[in-house]
């Protein structure tokens, strides 16, 4: 199969400012690419610094309404060092990560438009 990566998931959000700051300061994600050279559609792409996939954090699509976002996985290596640092900077979790008989550990958080995301151990 010819098929290699992800390279965009899209997340539906209702404030596209509101949500490049969530994931670049409080995720600390990078900028990767932000262009409104379509008339009526700004495309805000974001990602975990030295991540091959991105989020593009979309307002357009009818059918994905902004909270919609369920089942995106991150992947850390140090997810309690993570975690402590994402509520130090203000991410709102469900609660600390917890083992999970899938998983080394994982805890889930929201966005500002209440996507919800895991973070898991890798």
């Amino acid at each position: 199969m010819a098929i290699e990566d992800v390279i965009v998931v899209s997340v539906p959000v209702s404030d596209q400012d509101r949500a490049k700051a969530f994931y670049i300061d409080k995720l600390g994600f990078e900028l990767v690419r932000e262009d409104d050279s379509v008339p009526g559609l700004r495309w805000v792409q974001v990602r975990p610094k030295g991540g091959t996939t991105a989020l593009t954090l979309v307002t357009w699509f009818e059918s994905m309404p902004a909270g919609s976002l369920r089942g995106l996985v991150l992947g850390s290596n140090d997810i309690q060092a993570d975690y402590e640092k994402l509520v130090a900077r203000g991410v709102e979790f469900e609660g600390p990560p917890v083992q999970q008989p899938w998983a080394a550990s994982e805890t889930v958080f929201l966005d500002p438009d209440g996507n919800s995301i895991v973070l898991q151990q890798r």
